[in-house]
């Protein structure tokens, strides 16, 4: 009798320690919405022009982007260097998607102590990025917005506003894939 009860304890053990094991073997994996992102991987020169306004003198502006998987391929981190009229600017940036939401998710960290958050969308061959930014005591409303011309390159441009209706371009170039 004792040897039957050991046999069944120690089934018991190894059917929970393989239920374990299997649980553990079957990691999420990143959706379809995630997959979008896949176009920005690689390296990106960035040129543009910074317009004149409220936000700085305007000017040419030029930079570089390193965008690469997380590990496990949930989050795009793009690592970020630009320099322009208001001299060098350097960010760390995640996309990502939240699938609770339904919405893409844009989190930027810069070298001049700014956390910022934003949405995204794709339509057709369109990344748009909403999210709002202090200006003194007025809440801007901001938006990115990346139009895919190839698979090498995309424009790009950013608008603010202090309704959501009248948008001003405050900046606007090109990124080219250079890896």
């Amino acid at each position: 009798m004792k040897r039957l009860y050991a046999a069944i304890a120690c089934l018991i053990v190894l059917g929970f320690t393989a239920s374990r094991l299997s649980a553990q073997a079957a990691a999420p994996q990143p959706g379809p919405e995630v997959k979008k992102l896949d176009y920005f991987v690689g390296n990106w020169k960035l040129d543009g022009e910074a317009k004149p306004g409220p936000a700085g003198p305007g000017g040419k502006i030029s930079g570089t982007e390193q965008n690469e998987w997380h590990k496990g391929g949930f989050f795009l981190v793009c690592r970020n260097s630009e320099s322009g009229p208001m001299g060098s600017f350097a960010s760390l940036n995640i996309y990502g998607y939240d699938s609770a939401n339904k919405v893409y998710s844009f989190d930027q960290f810069n070298n001049v102590g700014e956390k910022v958050h934003a949405t995204g969308a794709l339509a057709d061959d369109t990344w748009t990025w909403n999210t709002e930014l202090k200006a003194g005591a007025a809440t801007l409303k901001a938006r990115f917005v990346q139009k895919i011309l190839s698979p090498t390159t995309y424009h790009f441009k950013f608008e603010i506003s202090p309704d959501g209706t009248n948008w001003s371009t405050i900046l606007e170039g090109k990124a080219t894939k250079t890896s």
